[in-house]
């Protein structure tokens, strides 16, 4: 498999869709990363597996599986030094209790999914680190209660704290101070309280200077008789967050000796993120699983293309059982490209552990590779044509291709000359079979379908087409070779039978009638206005422009217009209006378009004027003499070639 192969049948758009259904960005990533696999035990396990978990989501909408946020970040600080802040602790416990809910939900889902419920064992709930986690850390913070000493320090710190407030508001209502104070408001300045002090008694208001008001008439002061409190109080602080750095140390280190089990937590809450995911998809394609196999064996009933939604039209196809090539001929835009296109993108879907849209007894192959070309392939960097591009692209198949293969190939041999595109196609369809590859390929050559019919292991198939709408129905139609329907629209549109009789002998090289398309004798009546042959009517202005068309006589002096030079007419004209003339004794053919009638003959020659005193020299006249008298054997007369 590549990525060539990937990008044409849009199966990375599959696993961008899929990824949507994700809630973890580790599972959008893994999904986005999906290959598909060859060994069949893993490709059936996994489509157990889905279909497993559809049945839960029909049980339960609503699965319990973690967003998983942070906790991949915090996994890679561990074991380099650092300590975890309360935040990251935080989201650890939310992840433990979600994989305690998962469990729990997984285990009452043993009979019903077996195979995906056993996954959850290898979540470990680590009910110790959980209650230790849960009992330290509240509302993203260290906890009172996580230590005793830390419930002593903040007590005494709350204590102290309230003795301050205390003291403060006494000096503020103080009559001692009243009239130095600005507001009756005490603030705050770098963790430690102040009191708005007018400028003009500073030196009366005892303490320190911590700030000053944008204006300046205005001095914020911390008291000297609260001082002492606050450096108290600051002291007890220290020791607080010298004591919550201990505990977060220690829990830090709980969490790093769980990290194997954290991590297989994380793993399986992934792998059930994933398995959902497509299990979502699933239901949002109404897909389902089918039956595998490694023989190249496929039948997809009433598949459908998943990126077409409601527009697309179910396609049933078989193919591996009596035939391994199926030729699909019919209408341009009649559906052949998107059916070969469906058969490749569901057999990678398949292979990748993904249900598809297909009804119940659908059977998928195994492929080690599928190789695709369709598409017009045009390169503009490379500077290649559309058929030099597809041909690049086929002989990497080529090279490419064995019996383990599935070669899908759109138009083959397009792009070039019919006859030799149309050889070229055959020779790379019996050279693809050859190799043992199993081909879906689309043509307009009606060559290839008959090549198909004779060529043992091939069959045609054919996109159906409406003749009352004339419009393709984008059916497939196995067992028989399509047409354009170039024929059978025109005669439905008005075009006489027997121009199209003409057209049909022209094409296949025999003959078959075609009739009216509806008995109306009013219809008819104007169909053979189409096969009238009538006289050509000239109008006035026609034969206008006739008339002032000069005819020139051999023997009459013209002008050559595009050289300005002179000559004799010496015959013409041919059909084409082109005039043989003779200039210094050189003869060219000029077209009539592009001379001028200088002299006529009859004012330049008497009557029954010999012209090849003109024209012939004057040995060849000798000859011309003898000749007329009696045969002379040998004799020749060499005439002069005129030139364009």
């Amino acid at each position: 498999m590549n990525e060539n192969t990937f990008n044409i049948l849009e199966f990375n758009r599959i696993k961008e869709e899929a990824a949507h259904f994700a809630l973890t960005d580790m599972g959008k990533e893994q999904i986005k990363n999906i290959i598909p696999s060859h060994n069949k035990k893993q490709i059936m396990a996994w489509l157990e597996e889905v279909s497993e978990a559809v049945e839960i989501l029909k049980k339960s909408s609503s699965v319990p599986i973690s967003g998983l946020n942070g906790i991949n970040q915090m996994l890679k600080q561990l074991n380099k030094g650092l300590t975890l802040r309360p935040d990251q602790l935080m989201k650890l416990i939310d992840f433990l209790s979600c994989c305690k809910k998962l469990k729990r939900f997984m285990k009452d889902k043993e009979f019903l999914a077996p195979r995906v419920s056993a996954y959850v064992y290898g979540i470990e709930e680590l009910p110790g680190l959980h209650e230790e986690l849960e009992r330290s850390i509240r509302n993203g913070q260290v906890d009172d209660y996580a230590s005793k000493e830390l419930l002593k320090l903040r007590k005494q710190i709350s204590i102290l704290q309230d003795r301050l407030k205390e003291k403060v508001q006494q000096m503020v209502k103080s009559n001692k101070y009243r009239s130095y104070i600005q507001d009756a408001i005490v603030s705050e300045r770098n963790g430690r309280y102040a009191i708005p002090v007018k400028k003009e008694y500073k030196g009366k208001f005892p303490g320190t200077v911590l700030d000053t008001s944008a204006s300046g008439s205005t001095l914020y002061i911390e008291p000297s008789e609260i001082a002492v409190y606050q450096d108290e109080i600051n002291a007890y602080k220290a020791y607080e967050e010298a004591e919550v750095e201990r505990i977060l140390t220690y829990l830090t280190g709980l969490v790093e000796a769980h990290q194997d089990q954290i991590r297989l937590a994380v793993e399986t809450m992934v792998h059930y993120d994933v398995l959902f995911a497509k299990a979502k998809y699933s239901r949002e394609l109404n897909g389902r699983t089918v039956e595998i196999n490694d023989n190249h064996y496929i039948l997809l009933k009433e598949a459908r293309h998943p990126l077409l939604g409601k527009l697309a039209v179910p396609l049933t196809i078989e193919i591996g059982k009596d035939y391994r090539a199926l030729v699909i001929t019919g209408p341009n835009t009649g559906g052949k490209t998107v059916s070969i296109k469906t058969v490749g993108l569901l057999t990678l879907m398949a292979q990748s552990g993904f249900h598809i849209p297909v009804a119940e007894g659908s059977h998928i192959s195994i492929f080690q590779k599928v190789l695709v070309d369709i598409g017009d392939g045009q390169s503009i960097e490379q500077n290649l044509s559309t058929f030099s591009s597809h041909m690049k692209n086929i002989i990497y198949l080529l090279e490419e291709a064995n019996d383990q293969s599935l070669v899908l190939l759109d138009e083959l041999g397009s792009g070039t000359d019919p006859g030799e595109g149309m050889g070229l196609a055959t020779a790379l369809l019996n050279r693809f079979f050859l190799k043992g590859t199993c081909i879906l390929a689309t043509t307009h050559y009606s060559e290839i379908k008959d090549f198909a019919d004779c060529k043992e292991g091939f069959v045609n198939g054919a996109m159906e087409f409406d003749m009352e709408t004339l419009k393709p129905t984008y059916r497939l139609m196995i067992g028989k070779g399509g047409e354009s329907q170039a024929f059978a629209i025109a005669l439905k549109l008005g075009l006489h039978p027997q121009i199209i009789e003409e057209a049909h002998k022209i094409t296949y090289k025999n003959e078959k009638e075609y009739s009216y398309p509806v008995d109306d004798t009013y219809i008819r009546r104007a169909m053979e206005k189409q096969i009238a042959v009538q006289r050509p009517i000239r109008d006035k202005k026609t034969d206008k422009a006739m008339k002032k068309t000069e005819l020139f006589s051999t023997g009459d002096n013209v002008q050559i217009l595009a050289t300005g030079e002179f000559g004799i007419i010496y015959k013409g004209p041919d059909p084409m209006g082109n005039y043989v003339v003779q200039v210094k004794k050189e003869k060219r053919t000029i077209n009539q378009k592009r001379l001028k009638l200088y002299i006529a003959a009859k004012e330049l020659y008497p009557e029954e004027y010999d012209f090849d005193i003109v024209f012939e020299t004057k040995e060849n006249r000798k000859k011309n003499s003898l000749m007329d008298k009696r045969h002379v054997e040998g004799l020749v007369i060499d005439k002069e070639q005129s030139m364009e």
